[in-house]
């Protein structure tokens, strides 16, 4: 079932995001209820489940599994394989996660950040995505995932095709003359390639890690700002 509503959930969201959506319920859910019939699922089996990750402290994690299984029983309900969904409130057995509101960057620290980011003992393609969010501000799924093809040098734009956009619509990115130098670097690295960030580990036929540039921006000591490149202004 779980299988099932991934499928159609995929006509909505991004690649990226099905594969996290997958890699929690594998983590969480299956090990110890994948072998259960729906029918025979109760709040309180899921909440013994789920009780060690949040003796762990994993809050956020307890959150988007409920979440994730709710909405697998929700579709249960709807194609008629049973008649109600008996995790309907199951978020109300665990304690909730503190939202916690990180400060972003400031314009006046975006110096200090670049320099960073160039002195920083990091791959260049690991470099050259971050700057290339920097530029784009665009999700790290949609710049890591960015194809030659989608770039016309010409005029100038980054077409990011529907099927990579989170709304799945299409997305046209002014591209400004440091970006097109940027992508004029990475032409000598990646220009054989179908990606311009491809992934070391597995060749040229896939692209970097979407999470790259963040796990980088963490390990230089940008772990306690709002970290995700893309959102670096968005308080300003």
């Amino acid at each position: 079932m779980a299988h099932a509503w991934l499928e159609i959930k995929k006509a909505e969201i991004t690649a990226d995001y099905a594969d996290d959506i997958w890699r929690s319920l594998e983590l969480h859910a299956f090990p110890r209820l994948g072998n259960v019939p729906l029918e025979d699922l109760s709040a309180q089996r899921v909440i013994r489940a789920l009780k060690p990750l949040e003796a762990k402290g994993s809050l956020e994690a307890v959150k988007r599994v409920c979440m994730r299984l709710n909405q697998i029983m929700t579709f249960a309900v709807n194609t008629g394989l049973i008649k109600h969904n008996c995790l309907a409130g199951i978020k109300a057995g665990f304690l909730r996660p503190e939202k916690k509101h990180l400060p972003s960057i400031s314009p006046n620290e975006l110096p200090k950040l670049l320099r960073d980011i160039y002195m920083a003992s990091i791959r260049t393609t690991t470099r050259e995505l971050m700057l290339w969010q920097l530029q784009t501000m665009v999700r790290p799924s949609e710049a890591a995932g960015t194809q030659w093809c989608e770039i016309d040098f010409d005029r100038g734009l980054w077409t990011i095709p529907a099927e990579r956009m989170k709304r799945k619509q299409i997305h046209i990115v002014p591209l400004c003359p440091k970006a097109l130098e940027l992508l004029t670097r990475m032409k000598a690295i990646s220009g054989e390639s179908t990606h311009v960030f491809p992934s070391d580990r597995k060749g040229s036929s896939d692209h970097i890690n979407s999470q790259s540039g963040n796990v980088a921006l963490k390990r230089m000591g940008y772990g306690g700002t709002r970290v995700p490149i893309h959102r670096l202004y968005s308080s300003q």
